[in-house]
């Protein structure tokens, strides 16, 4: 009998968590074939409790990288130190990353680095412009350099992993695990309440190429929208970035049927989607939660890494221009044949089995060779449970340096 897989699911953001959410709680629920040692970089601390607290993620080690104002640099340095004194004692079968964080790119760096293999869950995303989103576009085009399983979301993400010169047999398409959190989540919630009388817009930005002129343009056209439809409403809910609240507080803050909320723990966020008559959006995210929801979707962007929302009907890019943004509102809000063409579309994402058809490929017994984490130190390691090993590590980590401990939270 094949021993158990030992899993490094690395995460840091509040989209990760959430997609990597049912791989964690399927996979902890089959001990017989895995192990699973989830680590939390708190590249986003608030945003990213949010989703652990729901999920009742067991989350065994915080490497609480998050620092006020730090940029991009920091942020890789700090976990790449941490996380790859982690792999070094800990020795995972295999890293699991997800998307397109910088936790996702420098855990599957520092797993290379350990000679560690790396599976990539939504790999093959792409825009082709490596500024647009920023720095998204790079990090998952690095990642699949690295990686050795690419668990792609759609036959377009597979097709471009394979213009890439990806082998075709490290490649499987098996949805994505955001349908897989998404249903999991209705299938918990309270029953929801009526849809609101009056047609209600979900507002939400926070991309940083948005931010700025781009982000005074998408309120502005909010505004015309809220003059021309007496009866419209409209929720957003503020993003924690200070130059997402120095633009949209103003801009919109004092209107009497704009909401500006805090950020929404995820369950709320999902029904907040599902009584939305319309979703303006510039997340990734969205774009393949609300399809699943029957809810049509404006893109505040120029381009997207999921053109298959686009071309199912179910998403309309619209970018950051005024008028575009107003003209494409206008139609769905007066024109209810062309707002059921986007509410009754396809759903190009998945049929909520994402999760099970990645475990099914990372149980399999490849050859030694093929895990290059194989070696007599993973083996060593394997034999312990995770909890000891981490105890371990930590310790370790303690006399290395007692300032940049990772504390540990009860399961």
């Amino acid at each position: 009998m094949a021993r158990r897989k030992r899993l490094l699911v690395v995460m840091g953001t509040r989209p990760e968590a959430i997609k990597l959410a049912p791989l964690i709680l399927a996979a902890g629920a089959d001990a017989g074939r895995f192990e699973v040692l989830a680590v939390r970089t708190s590249q986003h601390r608030e945003m990213l409790d949010q989703v652990v607290g729901f999920f009742g993620l067991p989350i065994l080690a915080d490497l609480d990288v998050m620092r006020r104002d730090q940029g991009l640099a920091q942020v890789t340095t700090a976990i790449l130190g941490k996380l790859q004194r982690l792999l070094a004692d800990v020795r995972p079968d295999v890293v699991v990353v997800q998307g397109d964080t910088t936790t996702s790119f420098v855990g599957a760096l520092a797993a290379f680095y350990e000679n560690v293999p790396v599976a990539h869950v939504e790999a093959g995303l792409r825009t082709y412009d490596k500024r647009a989103p920023f720095p998204e576009e790079v990090n998952r085009r690095l990642i699949s350099v690295i990686a050795d399983y690419h668990f792609a979301p759609t036959e377009t993400a597979r097709l471009n992993l394979l213009k890439e010169n990806v082998p075709a047999e490290t490649i499987w398409v098996t949805g994505n695990t955001a349908i897989d959190a998404l249903l999991l989540t209705l299938a918990r919630a309270a029953p929801a309440a009526a849809a609101p009388p009056a047609p209600t817009l979900l507002l939400t930005t926070h991309r940083r190429e948005n931010q700025g002129e781009p982000m005074r343009r998408i309120c502005e056209a909010v505004l015309i929208l809220l003059k021309a439809f007496p009866q419209l409403r409209v929720v957003c809910p503020m993003h924690l970035s200070p130059r997402v609240r120095q633009v949209v507080g103003p801009m919109l803050g004092a209107h009497p049927r704009v909401s500006l909320i805090e950020p929404l723990g995820y369950e709320a966020f999902v029904l907040a989607m599902n009584r939305a008559h319309i979703i303006l959006s510039d997340s990734g995210g969205v774009q393949e939660e609300a399809p699943a929801l029957g809810k049509p979707v404006l893109v505040l962007r120029d381009s997207t890494e999921r053109p298959e929302a686009v071309e199912a009907g179910t998403a309309r890019l619209v970018g950051t221009e005024v008028g575009a943004i107003v003209s494409a509102c206008r139609e769905l809000l007066t024109d209810p044949a062309a707002y059921r063409a986007m509410a009754q579309a396809r759903n190009p994402f998945g049929d909520g089995h994402a999760s099970e058809q990645i475990l099914d490929v990372l149980a399999r017994s490849p050859g030694e060779s093929e895990w290059r984490g194989a070696a007599a130190g993973t083996a060593q390691a394997a034999a312990l449970p995770a909890q000891a090993v981490l105890q371990a590590v930590i310790a370790a980590e303690a006399a290395r340096s007692p300032a940049s401990l990772p504390g540990v939270e009860p399961a």
